[in-house]
């Protein structure tokens, strides 16, 4: 099958719900993929920070394929050794309480929500339900985390929405607590770097402040880790970098290296609010994705996180290093990097550098996103940034 043969079809019985590139991607190792007509691509992308070991990693397969020998699916209805070490693994690392697990982020969001107005109403009584969120923030694509998301252009046509959330300007505290003060607030939901919005990292003086004053007034703290979490900002959760434990945090994208999986850790505080019956997934936790997501949370030793950081620091001032008209800025955490452009389309330019051999994402209105695998070795980089130089130097 060629590239254009599989596009033609897939167009053709597939909603149009994505802006898609013309590329067909076939198979790869690690960082580097082909397309069905034998094209090579550097992934700057890994899925939108889903592959993190990259693609084919062998532990990855190995365990997957182990697993499914074994058993597929089992339901949480009965208790499973793959999920149970993967809750062990994200609680012994983070000094959470207990995990939920779910399938994605979206669905890992809405279950802060619930934990949330559970907890309040259990403690409070009803009327203290309110989620305060933060301009640019993106939570997901259901009705309540769009709802919860801070940016029109993903809320057109779809209204009503759930009630109950009010957005604020990420970095005003007087806003956030004026938001957050009338009695009625359940939670303050926030991402500690705004990814869909322009890789946007939030100041930590501000996050500490914003921990203080939910700590204060017995607001949850909640954090939307689906793409900092697992590694992805050179810790195992971006929080550890910012001096604070939330009361709960989602996680998804990256946690099993290629396999729908995602959820939330409480602390203990919360861990028990939630009991049978009033919350629940199908899928959630499933043996095969549960097998896979150990072998990341193996894969990312305290070395290779460090390796992580390295390896951003090292794409950023290669990039900054081009001396580029078009680059006003470069920012981010581990591999999560955005460079903001000017006089210069960032879907253009993406669309130029697929073109060229090279996945590159993008976010907000004038920012080229960066999520490699996490596993990236520094020739696949290098090959990258070469691509991207062609573009970016005149």
């Amino acid at each position: 099958m060629t590239n254009q043969e599989l596009i033609k079809d897939y167009d053709q019985y597939v909603m149009g719900t994505y802006g898609r590139f013309p590329i067909a991607l076939s198979h790869g190792s690690g960082a580097t993929l082909y397309d069905f007509d034998g094209k090579q691509y550097i992934d700057f992308a890994s899925g939108v920070g889903v592959n993190s070991l990259g693609c084919a990693h062998p532990a990855w397969v190995r365990a997957i394929t182990e697993q499914a020998m074994r058993i597929g699916h089992t339901s949480n209805l009965y208790y499973s050794e793959p999920a149970m070490r993967v809750a062990k693994a994200l609680c012994e690392r983070t000094g959470m309480d207990q995990a939920f697990f779910a399938n994605s982020g979206a669905e890992s969001n809405e279950g802060l929500i619930k934990l949330a107005r559970k907890y309040s109403r259990d403690k409070y009584g009803a009327g203290r339900s309110k989620v305060v969120t933060l301009v640019q923030s993106f939570h997901g694509r259901t009705v309540t985390t769009l709802s919860a998301t801070g940016q029109e252009v993903f809320q057109q046509h779809f209204f009503p929405f759930t009630e109950g959330f009010v957005h604020v300007p990420a970095g005003d505290l007087d806003a956030l607590v004026a938001a957050a003060s009338g009695g009625d607030t359940a939670a303050v939901l926030l991402e500690l770097i705004q990814g869909e919005g322009g890789v946007l990292p939030m100041d930590p003086a501000y996050i500490q402040q914003v921990a203080a004053f939910c700590a204060e007034r017995d607001i949850l703290l909640l954090l939307d880790e689906v793409q900092t979490g697992i590694g992805r900002t050179g810790s195992l959760f971006a929080f550890e970098q910012y001096g604070i434990t939330p009361d709960a945090v989602s996680f998804a994208k990256g946690i099993a290296g290629g396999l729908p999986f995602g959820g939330f850790l409480a602390s203990e505080k919360c861990s028990r609010v939630l009991g049978p019956g009033q919350h629940a997934t199908t899928f959630g936790g499933n043996p095969i994705a549960a097998a896979a997501a150990s072998v990341v949370l193996e894969t990312l030793t305290e070395a290779e996180l460090e390796e992580v950081v390295r390896k951003g620091q090292y794409i950023q001032e290669k990039v900054l290093a081009m001396d580029s008209p078009y680059v006003s800025e470069v920012r981010g955490l581990g591999l999560m990097i955005g460079v903001v452009l000017k006089d210069i389309g960032h879907k253009d330019l993406a669309k130029q550098l697929n073109e060229d051999g090279l996945l590159a994402l993008t976010a907000g209105t004038e920012t080229l996103r960066f999520l490699p695998p996490l596993t990236i070795s520094y020739a696949e980089i290098d090959k990258g940034l070469g691509i991207l130089a062609r573009r970016l130097v005149v």
